[in-house]
């Protein structure tokens, strides 16, 4: 009796040890900020552009009215600021004493326009949704950071994967807007190759679908299946699929549950232009106009930015004050979604906050 008592008490704290883990960090608030007539690059405008956010923490700022611990972590493709949310990433950083503390930095969150509770077209302009690209993104950020919370200055500006390539165009966009950057799985160069590839094959899913109709469907359209399966043998590695799916029968079981989430929670429209976006995405001509410390982190499974192209290696030596890791292959690593499994790359992060200005 006594050693059944003694197993309960251990499992309960094991319970509770794990619910204070994931209790460690603040609730974030959740908020919109509207933007009127936003003029995007297409030369379309748009009356009213919503951009949702989260933030956990409080802005401080010094004697001259400087923001001294704001950190603007942005989110991936088809993806929101709520995927930061969750014991990998939030419960890794946003904790006390964590290399993000919320008790000591002011952390933004926003969902980029398309996605999230932002301003996307499944909110009714369906294909009538002005065409946003890279640029427009990031400059709605910025209206959003220095306008809408009064942030004028970064102590860290981050990102994964679409929010990594983000990264890299806000330090040559705004070069003295912030003290670092930490682009995760991405490459400091137009999108080409098999990563323009996939891209293409979801955008001619979509549009070739005669079921799209133009963007007028009143039911997801079965190109959004293709678009699911293509997302799920890009987001991983190879090894990692096969031990989740060993037998013909269990991979097919896998993909069809995460398909059915696809189509469950996303809408066609908005994956096509969310994808469509990164047409402007080029940061190779102005590199050199990065100005801040600089780290760059991929991982060697990644499918969508694969090592052996030695682009990363290449590029990273002419941003001046920059270096670049790639993390290598193990039990540990996810392929593309490693960039936010955070305990394989904070102690990265904890030497790039503490790297003092040159």
């Amino acid at each position: 009796m006594n050693r059944t008592i003694g197993i309960l008490a251990f499992l309960l704290s094991i319970l509770a040890a794990r619910f204070a883990f994931a209790a460690d960090y603040p609730t974030p608030t959740e908020g919109d900020y509207t933007i009127r007539d936003f003029k995007f690059t297409s030369g379309e405008t748009l009356p009213e552009l919503r951009l949702h956010y989260r933030t956990l923490g409080k802005p401080e700022k010094d004697a001259q009215g400087k923001t001294t611990n704001a950190v603007l972590i942005m989110h991936g493709t088809t993806g929101s600021g709520a995927q930061f949310i969750r014991p990998e990433f939030a419960g890794e950083l946003f904790g006390k004493d964590q290399p993000l503390d919320a008790t000591k930095f002011f952390i933004v969150l926003p969902d980029g326009i398309g996605h999230g509770k932002s301003s996307k077209p499944s909110d009714g302009m369906h294909a009538k949704f002005p065409r946003y690209g890279y640029l427009d993104m990031i400059e709605a950020q910025y209206r959003l950071l220095t306008k809408g919370l009064g942030v004028n200055y970064a102590r860290l500006v981050m990102g994964t994967s679409m929010g990594g390539m983000h990264t890299w165009l806000w330090g040559e966009l705004h070069p003295d807007f912030m003290e670092a950057l930490m682009p995760l799985a991405s490459l400091p160069t137009q999108i080409s190759g098999r990563n323009r590839a996939w891209r293409r094959t979801v955008i001619d899913a979509i549009r070739n679908d005669p079921a799209w109709n133009g963007g007028e469907y009143q039911t997801q359209p079965p190109s959004l299946r293709t678009v699911a399966e293509m997302l799920w043998f890009m987001s991983s590695n190879p090894v990692l699929r096969q031990n989740e799916a060993p037998t013909l029968s269990k991979t097919d079981q896998l993909l069809d549950k995460f398909v059915e989430q696809i189509v469950k929670t996303d809408d066609a429209n908005d994956v096509l232009y969310a994808v469509e976006a990164s047409h402007d995405y080029d940061p190779g001509p102005n590199l050199e106009k990065i100005r801040a410390p600089l780290l760059a982190i991929n991982s060697a499974d990644d499918l969508i930015n694969p090592p052996e192209l030695g682009i990363l290696e290449r590029e990273i030596k002419r941003v001046p004050r920059a270096r670049a890791i790639v993390i290598p292959l193990s039990d540990k690593t996810r392929g593309h979604g490693s960039h936010t499994i955070a305990a394989l790359w904070k102690d990265h992060l904890v030497e790039l906050l503490n790297e003092k200005d040159k």
